[in-house]
Parts: C-alpha cells; structure tokens; sequence
C-alpha cells in the first residue's frame, strides 16, 4: 500500500506563534532571527511608514545580513510586519516588548513606552498569554509591567491567564545575527514553571550547539544585562586610563595590552585603547544603573569613575589635534574617517565622532568626512557642516591632517603613498590604534595615538583651550 502525505505549505506547523513589538534594533534582529528557525513570527510598531518600508522590503537600519534574513523570511510567510498591535497579542502565544527605553534627563530608563505595550497587552489578551521584556529595562520593570497588565485585566473583569519574563538581549551591533544564532547564553528570568517550559521550548533552536539557557528570578536577569554591559564599559574607561598614564610615563599601551590580556583572568576582549565607548547601550546602561543605585540610597563609585573617564576620553584626540596645530586650527581641513561608533552600524549614538567633530569646528576647522555606511545617519547631527564624500581619499585632498575615529576594515591599509600625494600634510592622529607607529614614523608621517608618547611633545598641557 502506498501512503501520500500532503503537506500545506502555507500552514507553519510549529507550535507557537510569536509577536515582536517594537521594530528598532533589537526587534527586527530579534524577530528575523525567530523566524529563521521556523517560528510564526509579526513584528509590530506605531510607526506607520516604517511598517510600510518593512512589507516594501526597505530596512531602517544596517546591520550585515539582516536584510537578506529578513527577505528570505518574509517570502517564505514566516515574517510579517504590521501596525496592529491588538491583532498581534490576540494571534499569538508569547508577546516581546522590545521598544525604546532612552534615557530621560536624570539618567534614567524612560519605561512610558514598556508600559504602554503591557496595557495593550491587558486589553486586548483573551487567553493565556507570557509577556517578556526583551528591552534593556532598570530593576523591578517586570513588577510594572505585570501590575499594568493586571490593571487593564481589571478594568474588562477578565480572568485571564498571563506570565511575565525578563529575557535580555545580548546583541553586538555588527554581527547581532551571529549572536542571536549562536549566543554564548541566553539569559531568561522566569516566575513560574510554564513560562520556563514555553521559553525553554522556544529557544531550543538556538541551543542544540550547546550554547546554555541560563534561568533565573526576574530580578537578577533583569540585573545581569545592567551588570555585564557595565563591566564592558569598565573595562574600556580602564584601559584608556591607563593609556593617557603610560603617554605620560613614556610606556606602550600596546605592550601593556598585551601583557596584562594574556592574563586568563583579564582576557583581551575590550582592553583596546581609544578615544571612549558610544552607542545604545553601554552610555544608557551606565547611567542606568548609576541611578537605581541613587534611587535605592547606594552609591556606584566605580562606575561614575568609568563614565567620567569616557567623557574625557572623548576629547582626547581633538586635544592631539589642537596641540600639533598649536592651538589654531581656524581654515584648517581635517579628513575623519569613520563616524560611527563602531563598525559594522550606522548607529552613531553617543559616537565619540560627535564630541570631535563638534570641537573642530567650533574651533574653525573644516571637516571632510567619509564612513562606509553612517553618512546619511551622520547628516542627521551635522547638516550642511561638514564635508561629506563617497571615498576616503576623496576626503583627504588639500587635507592637512587625518582622524580615524572608526576601526572600519578598508581603513586597516590604505595605501599611504596615495594619502601622502593627496594631504597638505603627512599627519594623522589614529583614534582606534589600527596603525604601526614605527611603520608610519618610518614612512615619514607624524603620527599620534592614543596611549604612546609621540616624539613631537604634545603642549596640551601648556595650552589653554578656549574652545
């Protein structure tokens, strides 16, 4: 007898569905990367034009390889985008609040929108729904969210069953898919055993590589994403403490680097000298949690150390320049390359590019800019200010100095004969280290870092700076 199994492509046969609100960063990786593995994904967001361009095919942020997963999952039916958010909680199982937690004027996290979401949740949920937080949200967040939720059930007198979860993210910008597919943990804070079950099922795609689920009360997951961008963020105001020490003392930081991230117990991960961390999480995480510390009568002396020491940092590199030009840069041109806060991103919140670009030109400057992908982004905070150009060495003609203040990949060796032909002057200042200084010496460019004394003293500290 011959059996004939008849399979409608149309039907996802996974047993959950799944509902992402909120389509920045963190959303659309996180929904994208769901709907990889087979899972019946809907991202939703108030943004009406942005819903627009998602169903269009037009991705509102860079990130490598994102466009092509989330094509590749829209035409497969696993990954639709909409506007309606009641349909969404109604459809699906587990609903993820990934919405913007910015900053408000204290340092705090602004959870307006992480509630709004959970009282949508409340109104509209008519069966058992688990709701986690998936954005960076301070300590105590799921209590609100679950309180808010309750209140909305309430008000409907409806006995619905609900759980909360916190499950933060743990995304590099730049190879956010690589984490999210083969993260080094998961870390999910749960209160009750079905919750757990349903995230344990959930996940399990991503954890067949051996990679672990780490569950714990909500608080402390809660705490955990505060606490682990916090000591990344320590580790980077270290290390450029202890370059500005060593240009004083006349050591190398790279010697040093080396020497201490041989250290098993420092590792070399984030021990990379340079002009300040940026970004969405690690400026916003910092003051976070320095505030609920504040609000719970707890003071974290370290980690305002390590936020002081990444404002100054920032400023490092224009006092190089300031110096070299002895205090006069008015109709000076500088080329910068890079202008966002790392690789791989378009993302230049809380770039130190910002903090340098704004100095130079208060100061007279000209700038001429080149970055692989954030210049839209970058006219956005500079306008018609500076110089944009679809090349680096287009920037650097009649330029009489370079800034590197982006560790692009196509920056690591350029062709410095080209640079020397097309510059006023042969000088860069490298922000991100990416450089030999003996090599540049050598081939006869005057060249500063960050953290090595160059021979040419620098008079920062005989100058006043009136900018």
């Amino acid at each position: 007898m011959t059996h004939r199994f008849v399979l409608n492509l149309n039907q996802n046969l996974y047993f959950m569905k799944v509902a992402i609100v909120g389509s920045g960063y963190v959303g659309l990786v996180t929904g994208a990367c769901f709907s990889e593995v087979g899972i019946d994904v809907v991202c939703v967001d108030v943004d009406k034009e942005k819903i627009q361009n998602l169903n269009n095919g037009i991705i509102p942020i860079y990130e490598p390889g994102l466009e092509e997963m989330i094509t590749r999952n829209m035409a497969k039916k696993r990954l639709s985008f909409s506007t309606s958010l009641a349909d969404a909680i109604v459809d699906s199982e587990v609903v993820f609040i990934s919405v913007g937690t910015p900053p408000d004027e204290d340092g705090s996290a602004d959870l307006k929108h992480v509630i709004a979401v959970a009282r949508e949740c409340g109104k509209h949920m008519d069966d058992y729904k688990l709701i986690v937080t998936k954005s960076t949200v301070p300590v105590g967040t799921s209590l609100k969210v679950k309180n808010a939720i309750k209140e909305e059930l309430s008000k409907r007198k409806a006995a619905v069953e609900f759980d909360v979860a916190s499950n933060p993210e743990f995304l590099k910008e730049g190879a956010a898919i690589e984490d999210f597919l083969k993260p080094d943990r998961i870390v999910i804070g749960t209160e009750s055993s079905r919750s757990e079950k349903l995230l344990n099922k959930l996940y399990k795609p991503f954890t067949l590589n051996g990679h672990p689920i780490i569950f714990m009360d909500i608080v402390s997951a809660e705490m955990t994403k505060y606490a682990a961008n916090s000591m990344l963020a320590t580790k980077i105001s270290f290390i450029n403490d202890i370059a500005n020490l060593c240009e004083i003392v006349g050591a190398d930081i790279n010697n040093v680097r080396r020497g201490i991230g041989s250290d098993t117990r420092i590792g070399k991960k984030f021990i990379y000298p340079g002009i300040g961390y940026g970004g969405s999480c690690f400026p916003k995480d910092v003051k976070a949690l320095i505030k609920t510390a504040s609000e719970n009568q707890y003071e974290l002396k370290v980690l305002k150390a390590v936020e002081a020491v990444n404002n100054a940092q920032k400023s490092k590199l224009f006092e190089k320049i300031f110096a070299h030009f002895d205090g006069d840069l008015k109709d000076k041109t500088v080329a910068v390359w890079g202008l966002s806060f790392k690789p791989q991103t378009d993302d230049m919140r809380e770039a130190p590019s910002l903090e340098i670009v704004k100095r130079l030109l208060d100061a007279g400057a000209n700038v001429k800019a080149y970055d692989p992908v954030a210049l839209e982004e970058a006219k956005c905070h500079f306008g018609d200010t500076i110089g944009y150009c679809t090349d680096q060495y287009e920037s650097l003609i009649d330029a009489d100095c370079l800034a590197v203040l982006t560790e692009w990949s196509e920056f690591r060796v350029p062709n410095f004969k080209i640079m020397k032909r097309l510059m006023n002057a042969s000088v860069v200042f490298d922000g991100r280290n990416i450089y030999d200084k003996e090599e540049m010496e050598a081939a006869d460019y005057t060249y500063y870092c960050i953290g090595v004394r160059t021979e040419k003293r620098h008079r920062s500290n005989e100058l006043q700076l009136v900018v």
